[in-house]
């Protein structure tokens, strides 16, 4: 996976609402126990593969001296690819619906968020496709407590997707690809919800 494969999709992204201003972020695995990651403060609208960073999976660190920033979210990528070695790809955003419906479970102090019965969840890549518990973790200022969070709490049976309270959405995948159309998955999950019953489940 290259830099410029990461900011296409980035790119893509942007144009479709969900990266709003410099928001968002998107990483990839790469071999070595590094990840390559967009970097902090960069419109995803011109991102370009100079504007991404390679950090060490272990300490969120960039590897070279001199590199651009690395996002903000890094910990919560490396986090992830920590928790879940056969995810290569993690995509951060911010699509209106999913970021509506973490809003909604912040002020309620809700942990999960449930979706049943909409043939979408199947695109989650999960055993059982009728039911989904995504997990929502509270946001904090200092990004790595969010980590500490996702790290203590997030199990092997954990679904791919989670929820950021007053924030946005996490995806992860085997594939950027997959990664993103899971976060494409959660936003029409999020959005039928509230079209529909216009409550969060």
């Amino acid at each position: 996976m290259s830099g410029a494969e990461l900011a296409e999709t980035a790119a893509g992204l942007y144009a479709r609402g969900w990266l709003e201003g410099t928001a968002g972020n998107l990483s990839v695995r790469l071999p070595g126990d590094r990840a390559l990651i967009t970097a902090s403060g960069v419109s995803k609208g011109k991102i370009t593969a100079a504007d991404v960073v390679e950090v060490g999976i272990a300490d969120s660190r960039p590897v070279r001296e001199g590199a651009p920033r690395p996002s903000a979210e890094t910990t919560i990528h490396t986090a992830l690819y920590r928790l879940s070695p056969g995810s290569h790809a993690v995509v951060h955003a911010h699509p209106p619906y999913a970021t509506a419906i973490a809003i909604l479970s912040a002020r309620r102090g809700a942990g999960t968020v449930t979706f049943t019965d909409l043939e979408i969840i199947k695109g989650l890549g999960l055993t059982d496709p009728s039911k989904v518990v995504v997990p929502v973790f509270e946001n904090h200022a200092h990004v790595p407590a969010i980590a500490d969070d996702v790290t203590e709490r997030l199990t092997a049976d954990a679904p791919p997707v989670m929820l950021i309270g007053n924030h946005g959405a996490t995806t992860w995948g085997p594939t950027l690809d997959i990664a993103r159309n899971r976060m494409e998955c959660l936003e029409a999950l999020c959005q039928l919800t509230l079209l529909v019953d216009r409550t969060i489940p």
